[in-house]
């Protein structure tokens, strides 16, 4: 089970350029039982090893703007420090309802806007008039602490701020945001596997699984549509985000 687990998230991830943290963590949590920071700390790690067999083939296109980039990291790494001691501190008090309901708030409002931002027409680069790099370290800020307390977000709202405040063709938008999502799952993964356990064999699964998926994924995602499947990711998140919320009010009563 864990393989196949790792190997269809990895094929989303090759597919769409996002999924990673986005898909792990609740399956861990509401499928497989793992409690929350584990899954949080594993999802992180499994999106640093995916992502980085997709890393060199971006720079090798020269699809990577090091610029902006730079940029989103100035504001996501404190951030993704921020949300990392931010799970850290809510594992160690045993505030596991806590955990899950703040999470299922967070997949929700990202479900939410990414479902409203699909119906926008998508925009050609060139109908930008002027770049608005400067803005990215303060909008990548809550990014990076979102990731680093529930593992998500990186993909979607890092692709959502690169169309929206920078001029960058589509292609190098994708290949600066898995750069973005990599840099953040590195350094999230290692706060959280110094301050807390991981499950070092649910990990090894995953990840065998997810390198098949990325080859997989990789040959495949010439033949099929990207937007329907990125729509169809926002309205699962949608639907296991309520999920978190409901399965916590039970269990307050």
């Amino acid at each position: 089970m864990h393989y196949l687990i790792g190997f269809i998230i990895a094929v989303f991830i090759a597919l769409t350029g996002v999924g990673a943290g986005t898909i792990t963590t609740p399956l861990l949590i509401l499928f497989l039982g793992i409690p929350t920071g584990i899954a949080v700390t594993t999802g992180l790690i499994f999106a640093a090893v995916v992502k980085a067999f997709l890393v060199p083939t971006q720079i090798l296109r020269k699809q990577v703007n090091w610029r902006v980039l730079g940029l989103m990291l100035l504001g996501g790494l404190p951030g993704v420090v921020l949300g990392s001691f931010f799970l850290a501190r809510l594992v160690s008090k045993g505030s596991q309802h806590l955990m899950n309901g703040i999470l299922g708030v967070v997949l929700i409002l990202t479900a939410i806007y990414q479902i409203f931002y699909s119906f926008r027409p998508i925009k050609n680069p060139r109908e930008i008039t002027r770049d608005w790099p400067w803005g990215m370290p303060l909008l990548m800020f809550p990014v990076g602490t979102e990731v680093g307390f529930s593992s998500a977000g990186a993909g979607a709202l890092g692709t959502a701020a690169l169309l929206s405040l920078t001029t960058l063709e589509p292609a190098q938008v994708v290949g600066t945001d898995i750069l973005f999502g990599f840099a953040l799952a590195v350094v999230g993964s290692g706060v959280h596997m110094f301050s807390g356990p991981h499950d070092a064999t649910l990990l090894k699964e995953l990840v065998i699984g997810g390198i098949v998926g990325v080859i997989v994924g990789t040959y495949s995602a010439k033949f099929i549509p990207k937007r329907p499947l990125r729509f169809a990711l926002w309205v699962w998140l949608l639907i296991i985000g309520a999920q978190f919320l409901y399965t916590n009010v039970l269990a307050a009563h």
